[in-house]
């Protein structure tokens, strides 16, 4: 199975201000997403994080993604610093990706797109960055954690008519 979310901005405490999220402090807004991840993800499936994946200091990216069940692969977004890049745990490092899932073509990208490659053939846009906060367009989805239930989601679940 594949998976993807974005912006879990794990270890950092604007988060619980700023995207409102409802936790009372850091500890428990890391905990739930941790346990919201591995119940959801498979240590076989893959999971594409589209950016804005955790805390600044260093060391704490590569501890996180000991943590978390999955093939990771980031999609670099704007508040992730070298450390999160560079941290062993990611199978794959890129700033945008195009794949194929079930027949239907996604690209991929921390930012939401006005237009993408083949838009006019159906292919579908996931992204993070704006928190749930952009109004929706066609075939393009946030797939952010604040947009999502706080977990991560499969194809199918942005498109129920593929289940």
């Amino acid at each position: 199975m594949i998976y993807f979310t974005s912006d879990t901005h794990f270890g950092e405490p604007r988060a619980l201000s700023i995207d409102r999220r409802p936790f009372a402090n850091l500890a428990e807004h890391d905990a739930a997403l941790i346990a919201n991840w591995n119940e959801t993800v498979a240590p076989e499936d893959d999971i594409w994080h589209l950016g804005d994946f955790a805390s600044m200091r260093y060391g704490f990216a590569e501890q996180l993604l000991a943590r978390l069940s999955g093939r990771k692969h980031l999609i670099v977004g704007n508040n992730d610093p070298p450390g999160t890049l560079e941290a062993s745990g990611w199978h794959s490092v890129q700033h945008y990706a195009e794949l194929t899932v079930d027949g239907q073509l996604l690209i991929l990208c921390h930012y939401p797109f006005r237009t993408w490659n083949q838009m006019g053939k159906r292919s579908i846009n996931l992204h993070g960055h704006s928190h749930g906060r952009l109004k929706p367009m066609p075939r393009q989805f946030d797939v952010g954690v604040d947009a999502r239930g706080l977990r991560p989601v499969s194809l199918a679940d942005l498109l129920p008519r593929l289940r």
